[in-house]
């Protein structure tokens, strides 16, 4: 053995015969590495180097199916060591990747031995690829097995495992996210993101086949939003700028621009100090403006698009959901809407805790409510509008005849608020004037304000939280759920 590295054996004789062995082990004596003993090394035919990665998978696990695979087809698997189960005379190794998984089965009397005893060595979690032939089994995972001729290891895994991948011992969520590479592993970390790659692939669909242009505004801007304090303040060169916390001024500014229907899906950042299961500071909008429409122009966008989203994730996301241990019902359109004051008025029918009119609603109110709509029409989602003028954000429309009252509106799914959106002021002097009430320097928005003086359409349009969308959709306990790596008050890594 040399200490310089591994003796690599060829993989045929030279002259095109290939070699008998079906194993090919290699082992590194450097002081500094150590592979494990039953590494298995692919090599290019009279090269000696290592086989192309393209070689390492022919399939995934739920593409070997009777009518797209023969029984008995030499296939090859790559992904990791879910499980091994020795039984002495038998040895199944649970191959899992991103869509599933297969069982590989190893008989030690048919068997080479080398390759039964490594396979009984096999460490969980290691990367794997397996070469082998289908055999069609009903009561495998799959409906199939792979008897191997040729196990690969392509890396070992250290042991223990900072969590269980197998579902059989629980983890908290800190412990999850800390680890958070091996918790994406798990089958139900995986269904909800490849749900939440669906939903995001169907507003795409949607917002394309509807005449909308996709956007990318700033996320590093001079001024906030819609004023207040959420902001996280970041040096820019020799000056003060802050995080975007919503695309709003810019999506106006397109709409002025003439650019009619636009649609945006990226990050927004609030520097609120929430610390609760549905609250985060780095978050994925989905934002829409439009131009010459009123609010109940782009509530009918929004409830059209949240029933195309459901009902293009019950088509295409069936296994995902199953999974979840989900039957996701698609909502039905229009959705009931309800003024601010109706609302007020269920509230204090149904809790001793009042709302007054000019209050914000709670959470104690949204579950009310939403209870109110569930139990009257057996549906989730709703509308909330004609809020008062003066908790609305700036350039909220207020109505002519009452402009105690704006054009707004949030759309509610029963257990919290998805969305919020308006009719916008497009009208120059009755928006700074909206800005000055507020406590706000018109001077700051003067790139924004410029916009409305050389022809401003009427335009409307609503902003939806992506995280929530999902987490309502799912029955997410916890937002935090719902993003890869999520970013709260008190999680920066990883």
């Amino acid at each position: 053995m040399s200490e310089k590295g591994p003796v690599l054996p060829r993989r045929d004789s030279g002259d095109g015969t290939r070699a008998t062995n079906k194993l090919i082990m290699s082992y590194d004596y450097s002081p500094t590495f150590q592979l494990h003993p039953y590494i298995f090394h692919l090599f290019t035919p009279n090269q000696g180097e290592f086989m192309s990665l393209a070689k390492l998978r022919t399939h995934y696990t739920v593409d070997v199916k009777p009518e797209k695979v023969d029984n008995g087809q030499k296939i090859t698997l790559a992904g990791w060591v879910h499980e091994v189960r020795d039984l002495g005379g038998i040895c199944f190794v649970v191959l899992r990747d991103r869509e599933g998984k297969a069982q590989v089965t190893l008989v030690k009397k048919k068997i080479d031995k080398e390759l039964f005893d490594a396979a009984r060595r096999l460490i969980r979690e290691s990367v794997i690829s397996v070469t082998g032939s289908v055999k069609f089994e009903e009561k495998a995972p799959n409906g199939y097995e792979l008897l191997p001729e040729k196990i690969t290891v392509l890396n070992v895994a250290n042991s223990p495992l900072p969590m269980d991948t197998t579902g059989k011992v629980e983890a908290e969520l800190d412990t999850r996210l800390d680890s958070r590479f091996i918790d994406l592993r798990r089958a139900e970390t995986t269904a909800v993101f490849k749900i939440r790659h669906q939903a995001l692939q169907a507003i795409r669909e949607y917002f394309v086949e509807n005449g909308f242009i996709e956007t990318a505004t700033p996320k590093v801007v001079a001024t906030a939003t819609e004023g207040g304090t959420a902001l996280f303040p970041i040096t820019y060169f020799d000056r003060e700028a802050f995080l975007n916390q919503s695309p709003q001024l810019f999506k106006q500014i397109l709409m002025s621009g003439g650019f009619d229907r636009v649609f945006e899906i990226g990050p927004i950042f609030r520097a609120e100090e929430h610390d609760t299961r549905r609250h985060l500071n780095e978050a994925t909008s989905i934002d829409v403006e439009v131009s010459f429409a009123d609010h109940f122009d782009v509530m009918e966008i929004l409830e059209n698009l949240v029933a195309y989203v459901y009902t293009q994730v019950v088509e295409k996301c069936q296994p995902s959901l199953e999974t979840l241990g989900i039957e996701l019902k698609v909502p039905k359109t229009p959705f009931l809407k309800l003024t601010y004051d109706e609302v007020i008025e269920i509230i204090n029918a149904r809790s001793e805790e009042k709302m007054h009119w000019g209050d914000d609603l709670g959470t104690s109110g949204e579950h009310i409510v939403g209870n109110y709509v569930y139990e009257t029409t057996g549906e989730s989602h709703y509308f909330i509008i004609d809020w008062p003028t003066e908790i609305k954000p700036f350039y909220a429309m207020p109505y002519e005849d009452r402009p105690e009252f704006s054009k707004s509106f949030d759309m509610m799914h029963r257990t919290m608020e998805l969305s919020s959106g308006a009719q916008r002021i497009h009208i120059p002097d009755l928006l700074k004037s909206r800005i000055e009430s507020q406590g706000l320097n018109p001077e700051g928005f003067e790139f924004y304000l410029k916009a409305f003086e050389y022809g401003m359409p009427p335009h409307a349009g609503w902003g939806m939280g992506c995280e929530r969308f999902i987490m309502t959709m799912l029955g997410t306990e916890n937002i935090r759920d719902t993003v890869l790596f999520p970013r709260d008050r008190r999680r920066l890594s990883p």
